[in-house]
C-alpha cells in the first residue's frame, strides 16, 4: 500500500484536508484570526491537496505522472515561499514591521489584483503576531514544514517508477 502512487496521492489529499480543517478550527474555535499571508498559505495548501487529489483520481503511468509531480512541487514551492517570508516577517525587529493597513476584504473589494498580490505578499502588522505556538514553532513555520514534507513526497512518489504494477485499463 504504500508503494501505490494512487494511495499516495490519496493521502496527500487527507493531510491537507487535515491542515486546512485545523486553520479553520484554530480560526473559529480557537480565536486566532488569520493575517493576508496566513490567507496564501491556506490557499497554497488547497491548491496542493487539489493536486494529490486529481493525481489520486486520474492515477496516471509513466509521463503522465512526472506531469503531477511538476503541478504538486509548483503550490508546494509557492506556499513553502510564502511562509518562508511570513515567518520573516515574523522576526522582524518591532520597528521594521509595515503597518497593518485596510483589512483584506476591504482590499479585496477595491484594489486590482496584482497590487492586492504584492500588498499581502509584504506582510504587515498582523502578520508580524505570533500567538499560535505548538513545539515552540509558530503556524507558518508548521506550514513550512508540511508543505515541504508533502511536496517532497508528492514529487518523489509521482516522478519515481515503483514495482507494484499498474492495473489494467
Amino acid at each position: 500500500m504504500l508503494k501505490n502512487p494512487r494511495f499516495i496521492n490519496f493521502a496527500g489529499f487527507i493531510a491537507c484536508a487535515a491542515l486546512i480543517g485545523y486553520a479553520l478550527f484554530a480560526q473559529y474555535e480557537l480565536g486566532y484570526d488569520p493575517c493576508p499571508l496566513c490567507i496564501f498559505q491556506r490557499v497554497g495548501i488547497i491548491a496542493l491537496g487539489f493536486m494529490f487529489l486529481i493525481a489520486g483520481i486520474h492515477n496516471p503511468r509513466g509521463w503522465g505522472r512526472r506531469v503531477y509531480a511538476v503541478l504538486i512541487a509548483i503550490p508546494a514551492l509557492a506556499t513553502m515561499g510564502v511562509a518562508i517570508d511570513h515567518l520573516h516577517v515574523q522576526h522582524l525587529p518591532e520597528g521594521a514591521v509595515p503597518s497593518c493597513g485596510a483589512p483584506l476584504g476591504v482590499l479585496i473589494q477595491f484594489t486590482p489584483w496584482l497590487e492586492l498580490i504584492r500588498k499581502v505578499l509584504t506582510g504587515s502588522g498582523e502578520c508580524h503576531a505570533a500567538d499560535w505556538h505548538f513545539l515552540g514553532l509558530t503556524m507558518p513555520a508548521w506550514v513550512l514544514i508540511c508543505a515541504t514534507l508533502l511536496g517532497a513526497v508528492g514529487v518523489i512518489v509521482n516522478s519515481k517508477r515503483w514495482a507494484v504494477p499498474h492495473p489494467a485499463r
